[in-house]
């Protein structure tokens, strides 16, 4: 009888076993037939011009086929971009969706070319490529990247400023034309300014007022809380400023500004004086330049301190390109613009 009870206790066993294994695990992941998405819009190497007045509208949209994992499976989409031959090394999260389908704006992606130093009105590659994920467990699978060409927009940006109230402007910490900018918000502080007397005396502060200003109790180019003025100990002119409120620091310089260049009736030679316009704030000469000449912008009949003009668009770069005068050259009011965060120029025919 006992062996009769044990025979019946195995077939059980057996088979509870073999009605388990034919019950439904649910779906089983093939990893090598996991399919990335493709996109679908935007078509590849598009062209997008960014305007200002546009800037509030949608960029282009994209869309793409879905990730195909052998079974229906909740994805989460991310789109991302970066400088074309970066291999994403810095990407940029543009959003994230359910979807297949995600909406930027041009400001957004204005924005983030400017972040990363793509010149303004010049066409770049940028990619965008696509990660999705179903699950921690689960790698993220990358789509093909879609590489676009995109020209941004340089527009006016509200930089942290430092004010440099002093005699030579009434000693006013409000006055937004005596300021220097931090073009990477990092607490370092560029600008020139125009002290119009001899051995003026100054001071720096964070904000329009007297609350936290900055002296130099040594004059030795290092910065104390409410110290003494800083003396300009040189004659009226445009000084070039640096400040590091980290470090507590601070350089001047002045310079005098010129043209040079085979476009000018000196060459590469001499220098054509530019002179200071109170009223615009800016550096101005009027000049005969020669069609198919090039000119740069340099202080104190010296290399050290140029300007030049990479891309062609306007905006200075320190030791840039030699600017291109206009076809058929003609005579031209030359204007340096050097009162505001971005350094500019301009080419005026008379």
């Amino acid at each position: 009888m006992k062996k009769i009870i044990n025979n019946l206790l195995i077939f059980g066993l057996l088979a509870m076993v073999i009605g388990c294994s034919d019950e439904a695990v649910g779906p089983v992941l093939q990893t090598e037939n996991i399919k990335a998405p493709v996109f679908i819009t935007p078509a590849a190497s598009a062209s997008f011009t960014m305007e200002e007045a546009n800037l509030p509208n949608q960029f282009a949209e994209f869309t793409w086929s879905p990730a195909d994992y052998g079974f229906d499976a909740g994805v989460t989409y991310t789109l991302e971009m970066d400088l074309a031959g970066n291999n994403f090394s810095e990407p940029t999260t543009l959003g994230n969706t359910n979807g297949t389908a995600l909406k930027a704006s041009n400001v957004q992606v204005n924005s983030i070319l400017l972040s990363k130093s793509v010149p303004d009105k010049v066409l770049t590659d940028v990619s965008f490529r696509l990660l999705a994920k179903i699950s921690d467990e689960v790698d993220v699978i990358i789509s093909q990247p879609v590489t676009l060409k995109i020209a941004p927009v340089k527009v006016k940006v509200d930089y942290p400023k430092v004010y440099v109230p002093g005699s030579y402007q009434g000693w006013n910490p409000a006055d937004v034309s005596t300021v220097l900018f931090s073009v990477k918000s990092d607490n370092k502080y560029e600008g020139f300014i125009y002290f119009g007397e001899d051995n003026a005396k100054f001071k720096f502060t964070p904000a329009p007022n007297w609350d936290s200003d900055f002296g130099d109790n040594g004059q030795d180019g290092t910065l104390e809380p409410k110290g003494s003025d800083i003396d300009l100990a040189g004659p009226a002119g445009l000084y070039k400023l640096n400040v590091n409120l980290t470090a507590l620091t601070f350089t001047k310089a002045a310079t005098n500004w010129g043209l040079i260049g085979s476009g000018t009736p000196t060459g590469w030679d001499s220098d054509t004086d530019l002179v200071y316009d109170p009223v615009s704030k800016t550096l101005k000469v009027t000049l005969a330049l020669s069609d198919g000449g090039e000119i740069k912008f340099r202080a104190n009949d010296a290399w050290d301190l140029n300007f030049g003009d990479t891309n062609a668009n306007g905006s200075l770069e320190y030791g840039g390109d030699n600017i291109k005068v206009p076809a058929g050259g003609g005579t031209f009011e030359i204007e340096l613009i050097l009162n505001t965060g971005d350094y500019t120029y301009k080419l005026t025919k008379k």
